[in-house]
Formats: structure tokens, sequence, C-alpha cells
């Protein structure tokens, strides 16, 4: 073994025979205990969070729960999925009440500073845009001058509408409704010529139109940046850390050329030859991280790798049919990367 490779080694076991049950992560601790994850999602967005027809859950943050349960728990199986309204998502994760936050939710320095969570890494890249019918002369944000544009309450696209039209010296009329399935049906209705959302969600709403998904097109232009990441109580470091790194994991796996189907029965030192680890360093780290060994391998196995899950539940796999975009690789020109093991 390489000197460097022995000194990490040793660090690492020396954090993990000094880890007691005291100083584990609360949260972490009580998933594991309890045996299932809770996890706060959407009422319903196609390709982020919904119910089949047989009432399974699907969607990008739904699968990304199934990522950290077998990580976590050792089964992608073992989550109670939570739906919550925009509204009630930060309330749920202050008491408590959920685990782990994934739900559309954009990243702000307000929501870690003065509610007390903290957001792990950007699982999707999006900007808010709108929504308008294709046979609508509005080719442009700026077109919605005078307009009635429908748009969810304690959402970040809410607060971003207004500014945005002032600042353009233009004026629209905001309906704020509770829910993302409620502001969709007014729209859908005539109540409003537009709906505001981020573009992933609005690609996921426009294929419950009744009209068809062809009777409504997305605005090009975005008026805001929105890095949508999960969630989690802030006071459990350890908690963000694993959560955090579940999603690299499945970064690294894409770039790596890890899919899923080797990840089911892959070389016992294929994760650990990729990272120029030996066995022991991978087991000192999963002890140190407070897991079963094998945690990233689980990961993958359970929902793929990054460009796997997009591409299922957002991209060419699904009906939604989104282009990659900004969540590419960063080999590819996208914002999509993890940092080193180590």
């Amino acid at each position: 073994m390489r000197p460097g490779n022995l000194t990490l080694l040793a660090g690492l076991l020396a954090l993990t025979l000094g880890l007691t049950p005291a100083l584990a992560g609360e949260v972490l601790e009580g998933v594991k205990s309890r045996g299932v994850l809770r996890c706060g999602v959407s009422e319903g967005i196609p390709g982020f969070s919904e119910r089949d027809p047989d009432g399974r859950w699907r969607g990008l943050d739904a699968d990304f729960c199934r990522a950290v349960a077998a990580a976590v728990i050792g089964d992608g199986e073992k989550v109670k999925f939570v739906p919550l309204s925009a509204s009630e998502r930060f309330p749920a994760l202050q008491a408590r009440k959920i685990d782990l936050l994934t739900r559309n939710t954009t990243w702000t320095l307000v929501r870690e500073a003065v509610m007390g969570v903290q957001f792990t890494a950007t699982l999707f890249y999006d900007g808010q845009t709108f929504l308008v019918p294709a046979a609508s002369p509005i080719q442009r944000a700026t077109d919605l001058d005078g307009a009635t544009i429908c748009v969810q309450k304690g959402t970040t696209s809410l607060r971003n509408l207004q500014p945005y039209f002032t600042r353009q010296g233009l004026t629209v009329k905001p309906l704020v409704i509770d829910s993302a399935k409620e502001a969709a049906e007014a729209f859908f209705s005539g109540r409003c010529q537009a709906y505001t959302s981020d573009s992933g969600q609005l690609a996921g709403v426009r294929i419950l139109a009744p009209a068809g998904r062809l009777a409504y097109r997305i605005l090009p232009e975005a008026i805001s940046s929105e890095p949508l990441a999960p969630a989690v109580w802030g006071g459990d470091q350890q908690w963000a850390t694993m959560v955090r790194w579940v999603l690299f994991a499945l970064i690294h796996a894409e770039a790596l050329g890890l899919t899923r189907g080797q990840a089911n029965d892959p070389p016992a030192d294929y994760f650990a030859s990729l990272l120029s680890w030996d066995e022991r360093e991978v087991d000192a780290l999963a002890k140190t991280l407070g897991v079963p060994k094998g945690w990233a391998l689980r990961a993958v196995a359970t929902v793929g790798n990054y460009g796997e899950l997009f591409d299922r539940n957002l991209g060419a796999g699904s009906e939604i049919g989104l282009e990659r975009g900004l969540n590419r690789l960063w080999l590819d020109g996208g914002l999509m990367y993890a940092p080193p093991y180590k």
C-alpha cells in the first residue's frame, strides 16, 4: 500500500474507533434503528415525485430517496414517502417528522440560515420560466405585461415573480394557489394567461394537460437560477454528509462508467479498484460514515448512476423528454461533478 494510503487508512480507523453512539448523528441513528427512511416529497409532480397507477412513488426525487435508503439501511424499498405542500415542507423537516426532504426545493441562504435546514448538493439544476398555451402570442416573459399568472404559494417562484417584472417596468397579477396540482388546474381552465414555476416542473405538469402536452409550450428564457437540492435538518452533520455523498456516488458512477447492471453484480474489488483504494480503506470509510460497507454500490444498484436516474425519470427514457442541459456531467459541458473521495 502507498504511504499516503496508509496515512488515510490510519486516520479513518482512528476516527472509527473513536466513534461512540453519543457522537453518532441523531437522524442517521434514528433512520438505522427505525429501519425506514421518512422522505418528504411533493403531492404529485411528474418526473420528480408522483404515484403511479399502482400507488408506487416514482420520479427523480423519489428514486433519490431509495438510493439513500439502500446506502444507509441496505434496502431501497424501506422508504416512507410523505407528500407535502410547499408551505408544509420546512416545518415538517424542522419538527423532525421527516428525515430527508426531496421536493423540488431551491437551495437558498435564507432557508439555511433562518430555517435551520441544510442543503446537501444539487440534484437538478433548473430555472424559473412560464408555461403558456401553444396558440398564445406570448413569446417572451416581457410579453406578459398585465397578465394574470398562476403561481404556487410558499415557493421561490412566487418571490421571484413581482421583482422580475418590476425591474422591467412591467406589472403582472399573481394568482397564488396552495398546491402545484391546483395551480396547474387553474391554468388549464383558463384562469391565468401563464403558469410560472421551474422549467422541469412545468415540463412535468404539461403532460397532464387535458388538451395534451402539445397544446402548451414553455418559454425558452429563464428569469432565475434554481438549484434544486435535497435538504436535511441542520443539527446532524453526519446525516448531511451521508446524504450528500450518496448523490456524489451516483455522479461518480456515471463518470466512471459504472451502470446499474454492473453494480448489481460487480467484481468484489470493482469499486475499490476504480478509486485506487484497497478493501480495508473502503470498509474503514463505511464504518466512519456509520453505514454498512458497500453503501455506494447499493445506491447505484438500486437506482442507477446519475445519467440513468435522469434519463429514466426526466430525459429520453421518460414521457417528459427533457434535454439534460446543465445537468450533464462536467465532462460533457454540464455542471454535474462530484468532489474527489480523497
